[in-house]
């Protein structure tokens, strides 16, 4: 049992990247939420009897929020390939779903799940959008999930790709998977809740489509979809409706704030226009982006439009802060302008953003009085001062995952002094190599 409350006392707080972050302040935690935060003497003199965590020296800040995720992503890393998917269709087609997805089975997951949430621990995440691709996997894929989520003690978003590529009554299946976790966990409550999810318009149908939508409002939850990751979907889209991928969405009437959509990476500047108008949710990867060859995504744009973008790892590195840096740099590139997305905007849709996309913005993303108490420490032992004005410059680009001190969910430590709770690395990756070698060789 850990204790009721907890006095947590840093170098620098930072409550939210709209916020200035405040030196020498310290965050109360009782039971599982955020009391106080104030002047370290302050605090410590109104609650002397709380347990005293001196973590000065660290950044004390929101924990990130990973939007967008394939736990079972690791399992095909560095697997082997007779050559280089020719572009995202081939990807898909001749690589991804034959030789990975369709493979997948319940030890694989729960193998690959565990290093993963070590991995997220790891790295400062405390909260995470997962999405399951294994039709032959379910009945019962997401709850075995959830099962080893639970045993580490993570915040998840967890749901399943339905899919009509495989048959009509794999796709329905994977419909019900989604409804069915979605139910136990609004029954159950605790940190692990469900949503909706269809893959894509070139791997479901109109009619499939628009029942994901009805099913998603039916139980209160977010329906998520992959968009236009590459060149594909919007050419198909063209040739089939003479529309592209968003504005097909936007006719089928599926487009809402309950809508969101991972990836958007090949949009057009009306697309673009139409995701502000309708206030949907989107996620960016854009390391994983670049692995696919599918582009780089117009995020300064999309955020200019009013839309909310949070941000992802697609499960392709387990390093958050490479997202972060990725974030950061690839749009400088693109536009040629090095003052777009400036690091306390990456910072942002890492925190806050990321908890509104996925719908969790009441609980997590800032550190605010009343909200759950999901908070990391950063080591600060940099080379050069630190000042209110340069922290955000300094977290984004010069610390990384080995960085991360302390790690807390729902008041609950799971990482301190560098190293994660009731883990064993050497188990995790001898039962992820045992499961990666069955997947390779099936």
């Amino acid at each position: 049992m850990f204790a009721s409350r907890k006095l947590i006392l840093g170098s620098w707080v930072i409550t939210s990247a709209l916020e200035p972050p405040l030196q020498d302040h310290a965050v109360l935690v009782e039971d599982d939420r955020i009391k106080a935060i104030g002047p370290i003497p302050e605090l410590e003199a109104r609650h002397p009897d709380a347990a005293r965590h001196d973590l000065r020296g660290c950044a004390i800040m929101p924990g990130f929020v990973d939007a967008h995720r394939h736990c079972y992503g690791v399992l095909a890393h560095g697997i082997p390939t007779e050559h280089a998917p020719r572009d995202f269709w081939a990807f898909l087609n001749e690589f991804w779903w034959g030789r990975i997805e369709d493979r997948l089975d319940h030890d694989m997951l729960r193998a690959a799940m565990a290093l993963s949430c070590y991995d997220m621990i790891r790295s400062g995440i405390t909260t995470f959008f997962d999405c399951l691709e294994a039709p032959n996997a379910i009945p019962d894929g997401l709850f075995v999930q959830a099962e080893v989520v639970k045993e580490w003690g993570l915040r998840a978003v967890l749901c399943f790709e339905a899919t009509e590529r495989v048959s009509t009554a794999n796709g329905e299946l994977g419909l019900q998977e989604n409804v069915r976790f979605i139910q136990a966990c609004q029954v159950a409550g605790g940190l692990v809740s469900g949503a909706m999810c269809h893959h894509t318009t070139f791997t479901c149908s109109d009619a499939f489509i628009r029942r994901a939508h009805e099913l998603a409002k039916t139980h209160h939850a977010l329906l998520h979809f992959h968009c236009a990751e590459g060149t594909y979907e919007p050419e198909q889209a063209l040739r089939k409706w003479g529309k592209r991928t968003i504005e097909h969405y936007d006719d089928l009437g599926v487009l809402d704030e309950t809508t969101l959509a991972s990836q958007c990476v090949q949009l057009s500047p009306r697309e673009v226009e139409i995701v502000g108008e309708r206030g949907i949710r989107v996620v960016t990867m854009p390391l994983s982006n670049c692995e696919v060859g599918g582009g780089i995504a117009p995020v300064p744009e999309m955020r200019r439009a009013g839309a909310t973008v949070g941000l992802g790892t697609d499960g392709y590195v387990a390093n958050f802060f490479a997202s972060l840096r990725g974030a950061f740099l690839i749009h400088k590139a693109r536009l040629l302008d090095p003052a777009v997305m400036p690091a306390r905007e990456v910072f942002h849709m890492a925190t806050a953003d990321g908890a509104r996309a996925i719908g969790l913005e009441h609980l997590v993303g800032s550190l605010t009085v009343g909200k759950q108490a999901d908070l990391i420490a950063v080591d600060l032992d940099l080379p050069t001062p630190i000042t209110a004005h340069n922290l955000f410059d300094q977290l984004v680009l010069w610390r990384d995952q080995v960085d991360v001190h302390s790690v807390m969910v729902a008041g609950r430590w799971l990482k301190q002094d560098f190293v994660v709770h009731r883990a064993d690395p050497e188990a995790l990756i001898a039962k992820t190599r045992e499961a990666a070698r069955r997947l390779w060789g099936g």
